[in-house]
């Protein structure tokens, strides 16, 4: 089998590919030929050391999605054939998180070969109107979104949403809280990820580089009523914007740092709107099961910004950093 691997924490540059024979499953195991893998923003991170020292050489990536080659001794979840993904977190099933639970493309080896082994219970079954390239999309961001607006959020049909950008978690924060019935106001640098965030159903879009101060402007959107949700994903002082659009005891659901991991907490305005804080970690298998079984009634489709083959890595990782995307950056594997 062939795959990528990461040899050097020195960003896109560290990224190798290498072969090996493909793995057999030991007991309570299953190997997955792997179809697909998609890019999340965490991925950079690790690459370039941001995410922390990884042990070297790393096969990367969370996200990936492919069909049950075999089982090991003793599995009775998966048959050959099946069409599964890796759920992000391995041993966190249900219930709280898990401090023993490790990440795929992190702490263990990810889905970036085309044939990986997996726990029985660390795969779920994928929604079967979606490509293989869309089903790569879930396990990271879709589920982040849906555990911050669903889980926890208890999302409905009266309150408003705040999404900043249109990366991944964005777009599917979008695609849920509209599902739910929610109005969303989202933000961008680009009138036309704007437009086309319109088209998927955004309620109100904010051009954060025409009005500088975005907050005051999604405050004025709410006829100073103040949003109930905000998906935060940006970090810095982009957290202390967002709790000035919350409405009292709204929430912000705090989920990534792509300007920053630090910010100024304002300490009065958390306890004058009554407002929640929540980090909010990816999820469990358990929420992954519950976000396919809505997707699959929905119908819904994630959004896929662009495919790159797998022999095109690197400009996937390129565009993915260059911003230019609208929704998730997949990697086929093709007919390898």
């Amino acid at each position: 089998m062939k795959g990528y691997h990461l040899t050097a924490q020195t960003g896109v540059d560290g990224l190798e590919v290498f072969e090996a024979a493909g793995p057999e499953p030991r007991r309570g195991e299953i190997a997955v030929r792997v179809r697909a893998v998609s890019l999340n923003y965490r991925d950079l991170m690790v690459a370039d050391g941001r995410y922390g020292k990884a042990h070297l050489p790393l096969i990367p990536l969370s996200d990936g999605a492919g069909e049950v080659a075999a089982v090991g001794e003793g599995v009775t979840r998966w048959k050959p054939g099946d069409r599964v993904a890796g759920t992000f977190f391995q041993g966190w099933n249900s219930g709280p998180f898990r401090r023993d639970a490790l990440a795929l493309g992190g702490a263990l080896d990810g889905m970036f070969a085309e044939r990986v082994l997996l726990p029985e219970d660390g795969a779920v079954a994928i929604p079967p109107h979606l490509s293989w390239e869309e089903a790569a999309t879930l396990p990271c961001a879709a589920v982040t979104a849906w555990h911050a607006l669903v889980t926890h959020g208890n999302i409905a049909a009266d309150e408003t949403v705040l999404l900043l950008g249109t990366g991944g978690v964005s777009l599917f924060a979008l695609q849920f809280a509209k599902m739910h019935g929610a109005r969303v106001i989202i933000t961008s640098s680009s009138d036309e990820k704007l437009a086309r965030a319109r088209a998927l159903g955004a309620d109100e879009g904010v051009n954060y580089r025409e009005n500088p101060d975005w907050e005051k402007e999604v405050f004025r959107l709410t006829a100073k009523a103040g949003v109930d949700h905000v998906v935060e994903v940006v970090g810095g002082d982009a957290f202390t914007r967002s709790l000035r659009t919350l409405a009292p005891g709204g929430t912000v659901s705090l989920v990534g740092g792509v300007r920053s991991f630090t910010a100024d907490v304002p300490l009065l305005q958390i306890i004058a709107k009554s407002a929640v804080v929540r980090g909010i970690y990816v999820g469990s298998r358990e929420m992954f099961e519950a976000m396919n079984r809505a997707v699959a009634l929905h119908a819904m489709r994630p959004v896929v910004d662009r495919v790159f083959p797998f022999a095109e890595a690197a400009a996937a990782y390129r565009y993915l950093e260059s911003g230019a995307h609208f929704g998730k950056v997949t990697i086929s594997f093709g007919d390898r």
